[in-house]
């Protein structure tokens, strides 16, 4: 079905299309508020900037299309591929420290010494500051060889602060690609799979490369690229569980793997049902969410949430769950939250924005409201007994 019969069946005052297939669909700045797109397949559909007023997406499959996978498929392989090769480089010139020749010697320590700090503050502060500290420790590196030794072990330096450079390049790769693979939740495993053999395939081109056969010390280069590899893996894991410090690869993987999937950019869907919907690889952002209902939705958490109330860890679980018993929720922003019957016994929201915020039969009992912002909440049929509300 087309996205104009669509339309022209909603003027004539047909609601009902549940289980429609809408993929690729354009309803851009449409009016289709009160329609019915429950089980539908909205993946690849654009309602940006539509008026979706109570339209009801419940059980809805929102993501990417299949040709849009293939694509982000092989971009991970790409990626992938530019990790293994740059960290087995990497490899190859930390293996100098085999070497007879001091120079080369020099560029391998110092390669190694970038590479173990590199990995200590990626572990404990993020790949940010990584990359930062291993530019300032790789140039003062290279300053005190030039003061100490002289011009002709600056080389051998430079070498080893390229080889940082390297390792950080290969660690970013490696850790978007990852992180775009687990992003791209309805391909599952296989890209995972798909982004192991990229980096084994980057890996083999940097072994057989001839600018670097001559540094080949047998298997030490792949040792050493090895636990730049795994860091990768636990970067893209660790970021798309929504470790702050690596909050970047996470954002930018999320923000690539919704290219071509569902958008709601600008789209008002106030009162909008998405319970049980699967919203992965889709687009939130500056869309109007009062009162949107996200009860038992999947992969919330790999929406592109833009600044809407989305964008807090404990916010998306609680509209996803209605599960806040005893959790602190102070400062947050909530506003239009959809909350209707959720589990909030001894809750705390002090000074929490709970405006245009639905609580309808909500369990509140002993919760805390002390200088909450309540501006048009609806607090119909909800539990009070015992809450603390002052301004």
């Amino acid at each position: 079905m087309k996205a104009r019969e669509i339309l022209q069946q909603y003027q004539k005052g047909r609601r009902d299309f549940q289980e429609a297939n809408l993929r690729g669909l354009s309803f851009k700045g449409e009016d289709l508020s009160g329609a019915d797109f429950s089980g539908a397949d909205i993946r690849g559909t654009n309602f940006r900037g539509a008026i979706l007023r109570g339209t009801n997406f419940q059980g809805a499959k929102a993501g990417l299309q299949k040709r849009w996978v293939v694509v982000m498929l092989v971009g991970v392989f790409i990626l992938a591929g530019m990790s293994g090769f740059l960290s087995t480089y990497n490899g190859h010139i930390t293996s100098y420290i085999f070497y007879s020749s001091s120079e080369k010697q020099i560029g391998g320590w110092i390669s190694l010494i970038l590479l173990i700090v590199f990995w200590i503050v990626v572990i404990f502060r993020g790949i940010g500051l990584g990359a930062g500290t291993v530019a300032v420790v790789g140039a003062g590196a290279v300053a005190v060889v030039f003061a100490y030794a002289g011009a002709c072990a600056v080389a051998g330096a430079g070498a080893g602060a390229f080889a940082g450079a390297f390792a950080v390049a290969g660690a970013g790769a490696g850790a978007f690609a990852g992180a775009v693979a687990f992003a791209v939740a309805s391909a599952g495993e296989v890209a995972l799979v798909i982004a192991c053999v990229g980096i084994f395939a980057g890996a083999r081109a940097a072994a057989s490369a001839k600018a670097v056969a001559c540094a080949c010390t047998g298997v030490m280069p792949f040792v050493f690229a090895f636990p730049t590899i795994l860091l990768t893996f636990y970067i893209a894991d660790r970021a798309m569980k929504g470790d702050e410090k690596h909050t970047l690869i996470r954002n930018v993987a999320i923000a690539f793997a919704a290219t071509g999937g569902t958008c709601f950019r600008e789209a008002d869907l106030t009162d909008a049902n998405f319970s049980n919907a699967t919203l992965e690889s889709t687009d939130f952002r500056k869309a109007n969410l009062i009162r949107t209902c996200f009860r038992n939705t999947e992969k919330l958490d790999r929406v592109r949430r833009g600044k809407t109330y989305l964008q807090e860890a404990k916010v998306r679980e609680l509209v996803k769950t209605g599960q806040g018993e005893n959790q602190n929720f102070d400062r947050l922003d909530l506003q239009g939250a959809n909350l209707q019957g959720a589990n909030l016994v001894n809750a705390s929201f002090i000074e929490a924005n709970l405006n245009s915020a639905n609580f309808q039969d909500a369990n509140l009992w002993c919760a805390k409201l002390v200088g909450t912002f309540l501006d048009q909440t609806d607090f119909t049929g909800a539990t009070l007994t015992g809450a603390f509300i002052e301004d």
